[in-house]
């Protein structure tokens, strides 16, 4: 198994506390990513725990959540009622050809291999459907998200890259930004950072000093300090395109 697939299935062992402490998404953006609003057949790809997927279905969507990861999927099933995940990943959708309206992929994207991925959305896509990639990034234009964001820098996180085309089949890739935020404590934030593949994936001395870092930061930082609880704010981007209509 390379690399980029391990880190991929690396959330399972943390899949509670994943699901516990991850943001949830704004729903003005996951509207816009899915091309409007309600109803709509809505296929949540890569969708872990699911959070996006509960946002959706809360939306009035009709959702279909699709994870590779069985111990993400079962927690999904925990916390979802009435919705279990299809077994299946971005580059093999189990659904017939053009039978949904739009493909999501909240927090997942940059796991996918993209041709294939974006190969297989256009496949199961009604023509004129959506195709999109979102991301809650933490809002380092805060000094102490900043500070946060160099902790976790030197723990291997890193940017990905954003997507600027979705292959042949797809009108030209749009992007729009929305701001939210959620509110946390210093223990959750540890627990929440603990959640990142590149903390799953490292040795326990790494594990260790990173906790120890971010404990630290909530403790000390002058924005946080002697504060019981605070918000960590997000921008959340979304990059869509829909299929071409014949």
């Amino acid at each position: 198994m390379d690399a980029k697939k391990r880190n991929a299935l690396s959330f399972g062992p943390a899949a509670a506390r994943y699901d516990r402490f991850r943001p949830p998404y704004p729903g003005a953006a996951f509207e816009w990513a899915v091309g409007g609003p309600a109803p709509r057949r809505v296929v949540d790809l890569g969708a872990g725990t699911g959070i996006l997927t509960r946002g959706l279905i809360a939306a009035g969507y009709d959702v279909i959540p699709v994870e590779p990861d069985p111990e993400m999927r079962a927690q999904l099933s925990a916390a979802t009622d009435g919705h279990t995940a299809l077994a299946g990943s971005a580059e093999e959708i189990p659904l017939p050809d053009g039978s949904v309206d739009a493909v999501i992929a909240g927090q997942a994207y940059h796991w996918f291999d993209a041709g294939a991925a974006h190969a297989e959305a256009a496949r199961v896509l009604r023509p004129g459907g959506y195709f999109a990639a979102v991301w809650n990034l933490r809002d380092r234009r805060e000094p102490w998200v900043a500070a946060l964001d160099a902790i976790a820098k030197t723990a291997g996180d890193r940017d990905h890259d954003r997507p600027t085309a979705f292959g042949p089949r797809f009108t030209p890739v749009e992007h729009r930004e929305f701001v939210h935020e959620t509110p946390l404590t210093g223990v959750h934030l540890v627990e929440m950072m603990t959640t990142r593949s590149y903390y799953m994936t490292a040795d326990p001395d790494t594990r260790k000093r990173f906790e120890t870092d971010v404990a630290e930061l909530a403790r000390t930082h002058p924005d946080l300090a002697g504060r019981e609880s605070f918000v960590l704010p997000y921008r959340t981007m979304v990059y869509r395109a829909s299929t071409l209509r014949s």
